[in-house]
C-alpha cells in the first residue's frame, strides 16, 4: 500500500463485518481508511453517529444522489486520504461467495482521480457471521485472509469518465483482479461466469435471505 497520498483499495465484500477486518488490515499496513457505506448505516442511532464522526461517507444507493457521494469520494483522494470501496456495493449474491459484477462508480472514480487503485481480497469473514446473518460465530475460533495485489493501470481508460463501454471495461478489470486473489486465498479457481444479479431473480440491495437466524 502507498504509506501516503490518495488511493483507493477495493476489496469483495461477503459479510457484515467485512469493514472491521479490512480497516484492521489496513491499519497494520499503516493507513487509516475512509469508506463509502450505504446510506442506512448513517440512520442508526450509535453506529451512524460513529460512521460520521470518522468522515465516513453515506451513499443513496440506486438514486440520483449517488452522485454526490462520488463528489465527496473526489474530494477525499484529492485531499490525500485513503478510500476503501467495496465495488459490489452490497454483499455478493453469489451463493460460494465469489464476487459479482460489480457497480461501475468505481470505474469513474479512478478515471477522474487518476488515484492508484488497490486490489485486495478477503476471505473467513463469512465464517464468523454469514451473509445476513445476526448470529456472530466466536466458536471455533476462524482464520481470516486478508491480501492486496499490485496497483492497477486505469491509463488506457483515461478521459472516458461518460464512455459506458470504458466503464464497463475498467469496472471488469478491477473484479477480474480481485477475485485472482481470492482465488489465492481460497486455493481454487473462481466460475468461468461472473454471477450478474441483473441477470438473476435477486434484487440488487437488501436482505434477500429473511429466513436466515
Amino acid at each position: 500500500l502507498p504509506k501516503s497520498g490518495g488511493a483507493i483499495v477495493v476489496c469483495n465484500h461477503i459479510s457484515y463485518v467485512d469493514p472491521l477486518i479490512f480497516t484492521h488490515f489496513l491499519y497494520d499496513n499503516g493507513r487509516a481508511p475512509r469508506y463509502l457505506g450505504k446510506a442506512s448505516l448513517f440512520k442508526l442511532p450509535i453506529v451512524g453517529r460513529v460512521l460520521l464522526g470518522a468522515g465516513q461517507i453515506p451513499v443513496e444507493r440506486e438514486t440520483a444522489d449517488a452522485s454526490n457521494s462520488l463528489q465527496h469520494a473526489i474530494a477525499f483522494l484529492q485531499s490525500g486520504h485513503l478510500l476503501g470501496v467495496y465495488p459490489e456495493g452490497t454483499l455478493t449474491r453469489d451463493q460460494n461467495y465469489w464476487p459479482m459484477k460489480a457497480k461501475t462508480g468505481i470505474a469513474r472514480l479512478a478515471i477522474l482521480t487518476k488515484a492508484p487503485v488497490i486490489p485486495c481480497a478477503q476471505w473467513g469473514a463469512q465464517k464468523i457471521l454469514p451473509a445476513y446473518s445476526k448470529k456472530i460465530r466466536i466458536f471455533p475460533r476462524t482464520k481470516v485472509k486478508v491480501i492486496a495485489g499490485q496497483p492497477l493501470d486505469f491509463s488506457k481508460w483515461y478521459g472516458k469518465s461518460e464512455d459506458p463501454i470504458a466503464l464497463e471495461e475498467a469496472t471488469a478489470y478491477v473484479m477480474s483482479s480481485v477475485t485472482k486473489l481470492l482465488e489465492q486465498l481460497r486455493g481454487e479457481k473462481a466460475p468461468a461466469e461472473i454471477f450478474d444479479p441483473k441477470k438473476s431473480q435477486l434484487p440488487r440491495t437488501g436482505n434477500y435471505k429473511k429466513d436466515v437466524k
